[in-house]
Parts: C-alpha cells; structure tokens; sequence
C-alpha cells in the first residue's frame, strides 16, 4: 500500500488495484471556510495553503472516498463538486449518509460502530471517535474511525478527529493494526476544551500503536497549533520518532 498525504486529513490509500481517497478537502488557500478562531490564534480563512503540486494527479485516479465526518477542512465544497462531477462511490458512517446524498453524493456503503463489514476485497469496521474534551464533543457531531483489514495489505486504522478514548486504547492494542494514523493538530476554538488530541495522549497513541503511525492534521487550518518540528521533537525525546512518519504534504509513504 501506499498512502499519499495530501493535506490536513485528505489522504490517498493506494493499492494495487484501488485509489481510496480519504477526508478530502481539495479546494484553494482560503477557500474552505472562515476562520476557526478570531483570537486564541491568528485568525486565517482556512485551509491556509495550498494543496501540493502533484496532489490532483493522484485524486484524479480515485475509485472510492471515505468519509469520516462532514466537517468543511473534512469535505469541502470543492471535494463535493469533485465527487459528483465523477460519481465517485462514497463509504460513510450510517449517521451522514442521508445528508451526503441529499448534497447529490453517491452513497454506495454506511459503515456502523463495532460492526465489520465487507469493503473491496476485504472488510471495514467503525470506531467511536469523540471530538473533543468534555463538554465541546457533542456540538462538534459525529465522528467515525475506521479499521480496514485489505487483502494482503497491513490493517489499517483511521482514528480520525478524536481524542484518546477507551475505544482508541482498545483498537490498537486488541486489534493491533499494522498502521495507524492519528490527528494531531491539538486543534482548539477560542472558548472550549482542545478538539483533538492533547501532546500528551498523542504520545500515548503513539507508545500503544503495535505498527506504524501516520500523524496527519498539522500546519493546514489556522486553529492547529502543533507544528511538525514540535511533533518531532516531542517523539524524539521519548525514543518514539522511529515508528511514526510526520509526511509533508504531497509525500508518499509506501508499506510492504
């Protein structure tokens, strides 16, 4: 497998016979929505760059999208008109289908919690995913992990916009998968708890992750604070760096 990181969440998983797009926000700097904060960051319309020089030519191949959740540095506009333009399949948690397809989009797969289904040539599981610390989580909506198992590829686990949780911890240490990506932006709003996962319980995915870990959501919406360099230097210290790839955007990381 090869996955391609794109920006922010957007991913390609590339196989030997599938181009699975993931998250995608494909539109230009600016182009997605308002900034998500006025003052606890430098308020920024988001994304804040541009999407790599070499990221369409590997969306233009896409044979299915997955989608975690409807949240615009998720899906955005550009995303939308893409998918309909292609009539890309689309796989999703059960909670957005209806609204995918009422935005024109081909719904062809709902993915439900704890419950493993077939995908492609092998088969998909969702994970609880909680957006957030305390309170700020239920506004925030929801949010679907996913497990992948693909046929003589590693398994995969998205944990998507979450915070470490009783679900996460048994994911990676029951169902040990082969790789794991995780988000690490630290994103937070003005008010609120932080959205996603806190230095300290990235580490802790990290410490728990039994293969290799992909650390997306850095560095491309205005209300992330962790920046790769900090990332890197916080996994450094504590012998982890080794096992977790910190991709910039448009990299390639290939897994046999």
């Amino acid at each position: 497998m090869k996955i391609h990181h794109l920006r922010n969440a957007t991913m390609v998983l590339e196989t030997k016979d599938k181009v699975i797009l993931v998250d995608p926000m494909l539109g230009k700097k600016g182009t997605a929505g308002p900034t998500f904060t006025l003052f606890r960051f430098k308020p920024q319309r988001n994304p804040i760059l541009d999407l790599p020089h070499n990221a369409m030519e590997i969306v233009n191949k896409t044979t299915h999208c997955l989608i975690t959740h409807l949240h615009p540095d998720h899906l955005d506009k550009a995303a939308e008109a893409f998918l309909k333009e292609k009539n890309t399949p689309i796989i999703c948690s059960y909670k957005d289908a209806n609204i995918l397809k009422k935005r024109g989009l081909n719904v062809v797969q709902t993915v439900n919690y704890w419950k493993q289904t077939p995908f492609l040539d092998g088969t998909i599981e969702g994970i609880p995913a909680k957006h957030g610390y305390g309170f700020v989580a239920k506004p925030m909506g929801n949010v679907m992990g996913f497990y992948i198992n693909l046929q003589d590829e590693k398994s995969l686990y998205i944990s998507a916009d979450t915070i470490y949780t009783d679900d996460v911890d048994k994911v990676l240490k029951r169902y040990k998968p082969g790789i794991s990506v995780v988000a690490c932006g630290s994103a937070q709003l003005d008010i609120f708890k932080p959205l996603l996962m806190v230095m300290d319980d990235i580490i802790r995915f990290v410490e728990n992750s039994p293969g290799h870990v992909i650390a997306n959501h850095l560095e491309a919406v205005n209300h992330c604070p962790t920046t790769r360099e900090d990332l890197n230097l916080e996994l450094s210290k504590r012998g982890l760096i080794e096992k977790t790839h910190i991709p910039n955007d448009g990299d390639i990381i290939e897994f046999r």
